[in-house]
């Protein structure tokens, strides 16, 4: 990845049957944490499927490398992704993207 290149992520997660609600929350107060604490995490919004009730998605948009790096760096990122792992039905799949100009 190109040191000052706009990065967008796509995270693919699905979650256990009963599992949303408490999905959910965790990621709720994650997105608030993001928002609050991370400028170079321009956008970091989670999305539910209108097809799959199991399916979700984070879009993400990141300045930078750095930025990215220091996101998952951060406390309340570890804290979450252990939370929320206890959610998912599987592993996520994380695709990274270079901004088009």
């Amino acid at each position: 990845m190109e040191e000052n290149v706009m990065i967008g992520v796509v995270a693919k997660l699905n979650i256990q049957d009963g599992k949303q609600d408490e999905f959910e929350q965790v990621a709720k107060d994650l997105m608030a944490k993001v928002k609050a604490n991370e400028p170079g995490c321009l956008t970091y919004q989670l999305y539910k499927s209108k097809k799959n009730a199991n399916g979700y998605i984070f879009m993400e948009q990141y300045a930078n490398k750095e930025a990215l790096e220091a996101h998952g760096k951060t406390d309340y990122f570890r804290a979450a992704g252990a939370k929320m792992g206890g959610c998912l039905a599987g592993a996520p799949d994380v695709q990274y993207y270079d901004i088009v100009e």
